[in-house]
């Protein structure tokens, strides 16, 4: 059997940090994955899925995260059971994170890297290599 869940999409709201009552990080956030579809439909379907992360991840997550965010979340999907304020049995479902990846910068730190407003970041994108000397020869 095979319970795995891979998303990618942006995050609805900060992620949110609590701790069990033994002191463990309990995290969550909501993402928003735009469901595939015909191109002849006016308007695009949004499924928006609450994920859980635990423990360090869930540290990492808070620190990390905010609002707009783009995420790849990979975890297995879990339903839930709970009663109601009127007594009323309901179902949650929510995918249990292992791992979410980063898929794009805050707008903060792009702002700081780049003060003059170039957009070229640390990874050498954008940057122009000067291959005038080059005699050609194969160095190896």
């Amino acid at each position: 059997m095979l319970n795995r869940v891979i998303l990618i999409g942006r995050l609805v709201r900060d992620p949110e940090l609590r701790y069990t009552s033994s002191g463990t990080p309990v995290g969550g956030f909501t993402v928003a994955v735009d469901r595939p579809g015909s191109s002849r439909q006016a308007q695009r379907q949004t499924d928006f899925i609450d994920v859980v992360v635990w423990s360090n991840l869930a540290e990492i997550c808070h620190r990390n995260l905010t609002k707009g965010r783009l995420v790849a979340v990979e975890g297995r999907l879990q339903i839930r059971s709970y009663d109601d304020s009127q007594g009323i049995r309901r179902r949650a479902a929510e995918v249990v994170a292992d791992n979410v990846r980063f898929l794009d910068r805050p707008r903060a730190d792009a702002e700081k890297e780049a003060p003059s407003g170039t957009g070229q970041d640390d990874l050498g994108l954008g940057e122009v290599v000067d291959f005038s000397d080059d005699d050609g020869d194969i160095p190896f």
